[in-house]
């Protein structure tokens, strides 16, 4: 394949990726009415998706002998991050969860300012200010502090912030193909919905008695189809393409999560929390934006 058909290809697998986890909360709300409540049903789609990946890593096993440790840590810590993000959807509004996630720029800038010490141009520093302007007033709308509310807010805030942290650690050190990055991003959001599940809910024993050939196949298809296949497409598209191009390519996910969410769940946001949404998304517009070669390693 050409250059400029690799980069329509990776474009296009970018965009529908978007549009396609702008969906993702509908399975996960479906499996935890089938019975897989809290991180249950994260557990069990992730789960899935590592043993559908398996075939395929174990052929390729000699890549982890060689992989550099912090790659493989910070690649299952992204997996972490990303399984906060699914169980907080059970537990907050769909377009304030996905917002809170994508304030990960502000706080990639900032590790990578005052962790990495890499340079920081000065229209990152602007993103970061608007990016956190954007939260303060998206928090703060119902005239109370500016902080989140509820289990499932939290849950996405920390997920953006360890979902930096991750992808610091992967951009400086990653050496992965994309299938066993994939697997090892599974395996981390498994043990992450392991340790979290006991203490948000029960055991759900009521799903034994359940359908469990309509609870597995959910938790399959949904495991398979976003977290083993859009993911390992995903690492492969963004490696060949800009930053910039990626980043906003992926904000689809906000305006689809939030549409299919007013929609299909009758979840609105008020004036102010669409203001303070918009300044989240122009941080993430102006973080990702290409800036001149400074002196220093840009963030």
């Amino acid at each position: 394949m050409s250059e400029g058909g690799t980069t329509t290809v990776a474009t296009a697998i970018v965009a529908l990726t978007g549009i396609l986890w702008g969906f993702y909360w509908l399975p996960v709300r479906r499996l935890a009415d089938a019975g897989l409540s809290g991180a249950w049903g994260t557990m069990a789609m992730t789960l899935a998706a590592a043993c559908l990946l398996s075939p395929l890593v174990f052929s390729r096993r000699n890549q982890f002998t060689r992989a550099n440790t912090v790659a493989i840590l910070a690649t299952a810590l992204g997996g972490a991050a990303f399984a906060l993000y699914s169980i907080g959807f059970l537990y907050g509004r769909v377009a304030i969860i996905i917002l809170l996630y994508f304030l990960t720029p502000v706080w990639s800038a900032l590790i990578a300012h005052f962790i990495m010490g890499w340079h920081t141009p000065s229209l990152r520093i602007v993103a970061i200010a608007v990016g956190l302007a954007g939260l303060a007033v998206m928090l703060g709308a119902d005239g109370q502090w500016p902080l989140p509310r509820g289990a499932g807010e939290w849950m996405a805030l920390a997920s953006g912030i360890l979902w930096s942290v991750a992808t610091t650690g992967i951009r400086a050190r990653s050496d992965l193909d994309p299938v066993p990055a994939a697997f090892v991003f599974a395996v981390g959001a498994t043990l992450a919905a392991l340790v979290l599940a006991p203490f948000l809910e029960p055991w759900p024993s009521g799903a034994l008695g359940g359908d469990l050939r309509a609870i597995a196949g959910l938790a399959v298809g949904t495991g398979g189809l976003w977290w083993a296949l859009s993911t390992a497409a995903l690492l492969w598209a963004t490696a060949r393409l800009e930053p910039a191009r990626v980043g906003i390519l992926l904000m689809t996910e906000v305006l689809v999560g939030a549409v299919s969410a007013a929609l299909l769940a009758g979840e609105h946001l008020g004036p102010l929390e669409m203001a303070g949404g918009a300044l989240v998304l122009c941080a993430g517009v102006l973080e990702v934006w290409p800036t001149g070669r400074g002196g220093g390693r840009d963030a």
